[in-house]
C-alpha cells in the first residue's frame, strides 16, 4: 500500500526533524546560547580554524544553513557580515531573531528545508553549514542549492561529525535524547559529493586524542550523555582548566594529517569554492 511516507519519505524526515528542534529551542535559555564561545573558546577547533578561512567578514553577504540556536548568524553579523540563517524550524528562527535583538544586531530569518531554499542566486560569499548535513538526507540537493545561491568565486565551508570513530559511535547510542533518529554522519561518499559541485575542495579533520575531554564528562564528572549536550559542554571549558587537554591538540595536528588515521576524527571541515 502506497502511502505518503513512501511517496515523500524526505517529507516525514523534515517533520521529525522541525519537531524536534522546535523541542529544543523551547527547553533552550537565552542565557545559555554561547554566542563568542562558540568561536572564540580554546575547544571551539573548527570554527576557528573556518574563521581563519573566512577572513574578514565586512561587508559580506554569509548564508547560515541550520543556524540553530543562532550562535553563528549572529557571531557573523557582530563581525559587520549580512546575514540570512535558514533553519527547518519555525521556533529556532524565532530564537535567531530574539538572540539578534539581544546582540544588537540584524539576521533574516527563513524557515525551509536545506534542499528547497528560497534565496537569491549568485548572491552569497560565504555559504556556513555547521553540523547540519548529517541532518539532511538528500545531500546532492543540498549541495546543488548551495552551489545556485552562491556568487562565483564565493565559498561553501561546513563542519560535520565524521562515522568512523569508535568512541563517538557509542556516545552516539548513548545520547538517543539529544539527537534524532535521522543523523547520518558523514563518509568518504560525502567528501565525494561535494567535488561533484564545487572546485578546490579541501578538508581538515578534528579531534581524536582531543576526545578524552568526552570521556572525562563520562567517566569521571559523571555526566552521561543525555544529561547534557556534550558538543556544547565543550564551549564553557576555559583555558586553566584544559592544561591537561591543550597538549592533545598538537597531538591532533599530527594525527589528522594521515591519510587513514584522519578519517577516524570527529569532525571534518570541508571548504570549496564555486566554478
Amino acid at each position: 500500500m502506497r502511502t505518503l511516507d513512501n511517496v515523500f519519505p524526505e517529507a516525514k524526515v523534515h517533520q521529525r526533524e522541525a519537531e524536534f528542534h522546535d523541542a529544543w529551542a523551547v527547553d533552550t535559555a537565552m542565557g545559555d546560547v554561547l554566542v563568542r564561545e562558540c568561536f572564540e573558546a580554546p575547544t571551539a577547533l573548527e570554527n576557528r580554524f573556518i574563521l581563519s578561512k573566512m577572513g574578514s567578514l565586512e561587508g559580506k553577504r554569509v548564508l547560515d544553513i541550520g543556524a540553530g540556536l543562532g550562535e553563528s548568524s549572529v557571531y557573523f553579523a557582530l563581525q559587520g557580515a549580512d546575514v540570512t540563517a535558514a533553519d527547518i524550524s519555525p521556533l529556532m528562527i524565532e530564537n535567531v531573531r530574539q538572540l539578534a535583538g539581544k546582540y544588537g544586531v540584524q539576521v533574516n530569518g527563513i524557515v525551509s528545508s536545506a534542499e528547497s531554499l528560497p534565496v537569491p542566486e549568485n548572491y552569497f560569499d560565504f555559504v556556513y553549514v555547521a553540523n547540519a548535513i548529517h541532518h539532511i538526507p538528500d545531500r546532492d540537493r543540498l549541495f546543488h542549492q548551495i552551489y545556485l545561491a552562491l556568487k562565483p568565486g564565493g565559498v561553501f565551508i561546513s563542519y560535520d561529525p565524521l562515522a568512523y570513530n569508535p568512541i563517538i559511535n557509542v556516545y552516539r547510542r548513548m545520547a538517543t535524547l539529544v539527537r534524532t533518529p535521522d543523523e547520518s554522519p558523514l563518509t568518504v561518499a560525502d567528501l565525494k559529493l561535494v567535488r561533484k559541485h564545487f572546485a578546490d575542495v579541501q578538508h581538515r579533520e578534528f579531534w581524536i586524542s582531543t576526545l578524552s575531554l568526552f570521556l572525562k564528562y563520562y567517566l569521571i564528572d559523571g555526566v552521561h550523555p543525555n544529561q547534557d549536550r556534550y558538543w556544547k559542554r565543550i564551549l564553557r571549558e576555559k583555558s586553566k582548566a584544559l592544561r591537561w587537554w591543550l597538549p592533545l591538540c598538537v597531538v591532533d595536528r599530527l594525527l589528522t594529517r594521515l591519510p587513514l588515521v584522519r578519517w577516524l576524527a570527529w569532525n571534518t571541515v570541508i571548504w570549496g569554492a564555486k566554478r
